[in-house]
């Protein structure tokens, strides 16, 4: 499944309240713990967040301390005591096999020593796979039979989707839309490579004019300067945006086209600079960058609370008005 699919099958295991301890499955670097985390904010849950291969057995029962001539475990204070919540065991299969026999007893009776876990947190975990080339372990039969499996895999939509709301430079969004294949690539000879979470560092990098070789590796970065040689090539967007666009023509070039397309996506930052947009592009562009566009315009004014004012302007609109009449014709046959 994709990121967005991951969402949606853990927000219902929470809606319907369903404590069946979970395993997430996928490659390093994809946002497993990421998604898990938006998902408690969502819900109003707490979170928290254990790597169980930076701990020891000891660590997570706790420490024996003498009471009345008996020893009594006395269990860590980063485990949860009330409310509700996730409780993340992240990179389980990384842990030794001791830690992940103390993680069983934990995902199997919700306890280990003295504590138990409160009635209302959710127990789930995440691991990467070994074809990852992670220093992983292999996970015990009985453990594995414990748990759900969901094996989530990149998806440049759903990692599109998310850098739009989160503020991603637009440059990178660009370039990847023209080269998705690059957002996850593992390069097992170098120390730097291609995931979602290295492109969101890379945008760091990049908004401070850096090099974004420390985070992507040598040659994504060389093809993305690359990319950024054509940036002077691209229109003006501001006239565009005035409603004085008529003149510009579209670019050629697919790599400009995808630049332009995400330019107007990012800047288009009301409903009447979107209309603006939206006009030029129908007298301008073919129906595939066109749907580019709606498709990842619509989730951004909906969450600014322009999509009625949107909505509005486009119903006057009688080009935008036969586009989409001509659009829902061609789906339909």
């Amino acid at each position: 499944m994709n990121p967005e699919d991951l969402k949606t099958y853990l927000d219902r295991l929470i809606t319907n309240d369903l404590k069946i301890s979970t395993m997430i499955w996928g490659a390093p670097g994809i946002g497993k713990s990421s998604i898990v985390s938006q998902i408690a904010t969502a819900n109003q849950l707490e979170f928290i967040d254990i790597r169980l291969s930076q701990l020891a057995p000891t660590d997570l029962r706790g420490l024996p301390v003498a009471e009345d001539g008996i020893s009594k475990w006395f269990p860590p204070e980063f485990l949860p005591q009330r409310g509700r919540g996730i409780l993340f065991l992240d990179e389980i299969n990384m842990a030794p096999p001791a830690m992940q026999g103390m993680a069983q007893q934990l995902i199997l009776d919700r306890r280990v020593g003295s504590y138990i876990v409160p009635d209302g947190w959710f127990v789930w975990a995440a691991g990467n796979r070994k074809e990852d080339r992670a220093g992983v372990f292999d996970m015990p039969a009985p453990l594995a039979n414990r748990f759900l499996h969901l094996q989530v895999e990149p998806d440049f939509e759903s990692f599109k989707a998310y850098a739009l709301g989160e503020g991603v430079h637009e440059q990178i969004i660009a370039f990847l839309s023209f080269r998705p294949t690059l957002l996850h690539k593992l390069d097992p000879q170098q120390p730097a490579w291609c995931s979602p979470r290295s492109w969101m560092m890379a945008s760091s990098l990049h908004h401070n004019g850096l090099d974004l070789a420390p985070a992507i590796g040598v040659a994504a970065s060389s093809e993305f300067q690359a990319f950024m040689l054509m940036y002077h090539t691209l229109p003006s967007l501001t006239p565009i945006f005035e409603g004085k666009g008529s003149q510009i023509p579209f670019p050629i070039e697919p790599s400009a086209r995808y630049a332009t397309v995400i330019g107007l996506t990012v800047h288009a930052t009301d409903a009447d600079r979107a209309y603006h947009a939206f006009h030029w592009l129908i007298q301008v562009a073919t129906t595939e960058w066109i749907q580019l566009f709606v498709s990842d315009l619509l989730g951004l004014m909906r969450s600014r609370g322009q999509l009625g004012i949107l909505a509005a302007l486009i119903d006057k609109d009688p080009s935008i008005q036969k586009f989409l009449q001509d659009y829902r014709q061609l789906v339909a046959s």
